[in-house]
């Protein structure tokens, strides 16, 4: 393990890079630079050990497009308070770990939680941290490459209140450079906000987009036309600019989040058609994942692509999930498998049926990793790629592969 923190001063602002990167349907579809097929089903890429590499990666990878792959424990590193990292390949066909950043748990943050990094065009870093910042509820920060190390600045710390409390899953980033998340508590209701950083004159400044009667969990979803997709545990809503500088709100479809099937779990993604999928949890159900489609006069219909069976086919689909350029869905459940510690499975579009047929990639067992709270990213070979929170080496999680 190749082990490298920086520690900077924290800034409370900093200039803005338009992106042209943006999480647009970067949620929906991650294609990233291929790597050799390896001969087994799964492979553990790298066990973290809890110390200063880090420990409990909840998020999501990111890929740079040319084989590394950057993320964010929630714990471990030098201060305990969490970690940016990368794992890049090296020539003996094994895997190093950087740790780009260590979180001091003070003003510059504390404890990313289920927050992935997000790249702009000049290699900056963003994420969001559920703790620490001034007001000790979550900050905004930037990462920027720098000679021997990196840079963190703070674009925004949460006051708490109307301005929102613990920052959580992280950010989308929209054609202008606008940052848009996410927080779990805080607004006027207490159940969370949407909210937007913008960037003008070198400062950067945070307004609340939205908050509502219910909490706002799982992050949100930017398309091309700027429109943001998000949800709580009963329905899925969309945000869209409303020209005069403000938003609208339409719930686009409800749930029951007691009844048979649940309600929507984390973020949803778009496919390239404008369709949005997530999954359900709750109910009295293992779990769903279900596809909306837009439809006449604004009315989206929903399908149901699959009903989990619990067991050894998995239980508990609460991360997102990832649409390939065929249409077949990828994701995880944290529950279920053949040691209960989740799976990572495949439905594939039944030809001419209009159905979908699941099919269980690879079942954890501690041992090569268990809960897989991150979600996926794919490779143009058809490789998946993920992290576990726990299990591995020393049960402090893991990065994995699955070659289909």
């Amino acid at each position: 393990m190749n082990s490298a923190t920086t520690t900077s001063p924290t800034k409370l602002t900093a200039a803005v890079s338009r992106a042209a990167l943006t999480l647009t349907l970067l949620s929906a579809l991650l294609l990233i630079a291929a790597r050799p097929a390896q001969a087994q089903t799964e492979t553990v890429l790298y066990n973290f050990t809890g110390g200063s590499d880090g420990r409990n990666p909840y998020s999501r990878l990111t890929s740079d497009g040319a084989g590394n792959f950057y993320g964010t424990t929630f714990n471990g590193g030098v201060f305990a308070s969490g970690t940016v990292f990368e794992l890049s390949p090296n020539p003996n066909g094994g895997w190093n770990e950087t740790v780009l950043y260590s979180f001091t748990g003070g003003l510059d943050g504390s404890n990313p939680w289920f927050s992935p990094v997000i790249f702009d065009r000049k290699g900056n870093l963003y994420g969001t941290t559920y703790y620490g910042g001034p007001g000790g509820t979550g900050v905004v920060f930037q990462l920027s490459p720098a000679e021997g190390g990196w840079t963190e600045t703070v674009l925004h710390g949460f006051a708490g209140g109307e301005d929102g409390v613990n920052p959580i899953n992280g950010l989308a980033m929209g054609a202008a450079g606008n940052l848009y998340g996410t927080t779990y508590q805080g607004g006027q209701q207490g159940d969370g906000v949407v909210f937007e950083l913008s960037a003008s004159g070198g400062n950067w400044t945070e307004q609340v987009i939205y908050e509502g009667a219910d909490t706002v969990w799982g992050g949100v979803t930017v398309d091309p036309s700027g429109n943001i997709f998000g949800a709580t545990p009963s329905w899925i809503f969309e945000l869209s600019p409303n020209g005069n500088g403000g938003w609208s709100y339409e719930i686009i479809k409800k749930f029951n989040p007691g009844g048979k099937n649940g309600g929507p779990a984390d973020t949803p993604v778009l496919d390239q058609a404008g369709n949005v999928y997530g999954t359900t949890v709750g109910g009295y159900s293992f779990g769903t994942v279900f596809k909306l489609s837009p439809g006449n006069k604004g009315k989206w219909t929903k399908q149901t692509l699959h009903h989990f069976a619990g067991g050894q086919r998995g239980d508990l689909p609460w991360p997102s999930v990832l649409i390939d350029a065929a249409g077949n869905v990828f994701g995880t459940t944290i529950q279920g498998g053949k040691s209960g510690d989740g799976v990572v499975y495949e439905l594939s579009s039944s030809s001419g049926a209009g159905g979908y047929k699941e099919k269980v990639l690879c079942s954890f067992n501690g041992a090569n990793g268990a809960q897989p709270w991150g979600g996926l990213i794919l490779d143009s070979a058809g490789n998946i790629y993920g992290t576990t929170d726990v299990g591995g080496t020393s049960n402090a999680g893991t990065v994995f592969e699955v070659t289909p």
